[in-house]
């Protein structure tokens, strides 16, 4: 067997779906991202703007580096529920941050595969790369035929949607590289069309600005006011685009490998009405979630994705769907929220407070106005009073 081959067959005794290879030619693709970083699409990334040179070639991660081996890890997508979110006041959480940080996962069987090629070519020098770093992932998962960039920019694949990580092995080992695969999204812009922000256009452009997943993770302070009730329930990134994905239904028919990342809630057997474990942590319940403090919040998500999130901004997010549920039950929660220390996590309760327009809310704003000293808290305050109260249905 090839060592192509037999880097293929350990790649898949690891749990990876997929295996390709690349040659580590820098990426035709620098034109594409100047001018991505020059409309402002990046947001707040501004790390993304450091030497964006850096980003299209491996060699200053691995000088001498020959190949590029891409691998997909699965993960599980969301099952469906049989209850009202808006009614429970209940949040979303994207799927991938589901259970113990993927980052952790994927590198831990990263590493063994690393370790594997090392045995077979030990003169060899290796950098692997799990969502980290200056490696353009998805640049080097295409060139090494395990999909192509869909209308959602996310890498799909016709064996598996999207619905898996992506890690990378940079070696000076000389491999046989992959073809790459045509575009298999033809006509359908599903995904453009069913984006809650219009965050997607043509040609392959995201504005991150516009993204659920950017806006609930990367994004540090207020979120506009335009877009918050668009968000819904996400608390978390969003999975919006991959849902709609008609590659992701084919991708959900098939059986989920053993060894695919997921939480210890995410279990296939478990029947989507049961309101025990799987369903508390897969759709959390929002308003306990507004009265977590640094320490509940770091001993609750610590060791999960949301932590990158940070307190402040998670607990902001989950002001934000509280009153996009549109549920007067919400507003007892909003009001003690208006106390928090934070001032982003108070302005973002006083906007959900208005939202609602209950009577009661009304009332804690008004005694909060006289007590508060944040500009931003009191300009929030103010919006939320002049908000007409929802029309009650007669």
């Amino acid at each position: 067997m090839s060592i192509e081959g037999r880097l293929r067959a350990e790649a898949a005794a690891l749990g990876f779906s997929a295996c390709g290879i690349a040659i580590a030619d820098p990426v035709p693709r620098g034109a594409f991202i100047d001018g991505w970083l020059a409309a402002g699409f990046a947001g707040e990334m501004r790390y993304l703007e450091r030497r964006p040179e850096r980003r299209l070639t491996v060699q200053g991660f691995l000088p001498g580096a020959r190949s590029v081996i891409s691998l997909a890890y699965p993960y599980a997508p969301p099952p469906p529920v049989s209850f009202d979110i808006c009614q429970e006041l209940r949040g979303r959480i994207a799927a991938y941050a589901y259970g113990v940080d993927y980052h952790r996962v994927v590198d831990d069987r990263l590493a063994r595969f690393e370790s594997f090629l090392a045995t077979q070519h030990p003169g060899e020098r290796t950098r692997r790369s799990v969502d980290t770093g200056a490696v353009l992932e998805r640049e080097w998962a295409v060139k090494g035929g395990l999909g192509w960039f869909g209308k959602n920019t996310m890498l799909l694949s016709t064996s598996a949607g999207s619905w898996f990580f992506l890690a990378e092995l940079i070696t000076t080992l000389r491999l046989v590289p992959d073809s790459p695969t045509r575009q298999h999204c033809g006509r359908c812009v599903r995904c453009q069309e069913s984006c809650p922000t219009d965050a997607l256009a043509d040609g392959l452009v995201m504005d991150a600005r516009r993204c659920i997943s950017y806006l609930t993770i990367e994004h540090r302070g207020p979120i506009p006011r335009q877009l918050r009730p668009k968000i819904g329930p996400w608390i978390f990134g969003c999975d919006v685009c991959q849902e709609v994905c008609p590659w992701n239904a084919k991708a959900e028919s098939r059986p989920l490998p053993a060894t695919a990342a997921r939480g210890p809630w995410l279990r296939r057997s478990i029947a989507p009405t049961q309101r025990h474990g799987d369903v508390e942590d897969l759709y959390p319940r929002l308003p306990p979630l507004l009265t977590l403090d640094e320490e509940g919040f770091r001993a609750r998500f610590g060791h999960t994705p949301m932590a990158r999130a940070r307190r402040r901004g998670f607990l902001r997010n989950v002001a934000i769907a509280l009153g996009n549920s549109r549920n007067p039950a919400a507003a007892p929660s909003l009001v003690t929220a208006l106390e928090d220390p934070e001032p982003l996590v108070r302005s973002h309760a006083a906007w959900s407070l208005g939202t609602l327009g209950t009577e009661d809310g009304r009332r804690a704003l008004d005694r909060r106005r006289t007590r508060e000293t944040d500009a931003s808290v009191l300009a929030e305050i103010a919006a939320a009073l002049a908000t007409d109260p929802p029309a009650i249905a007669g």
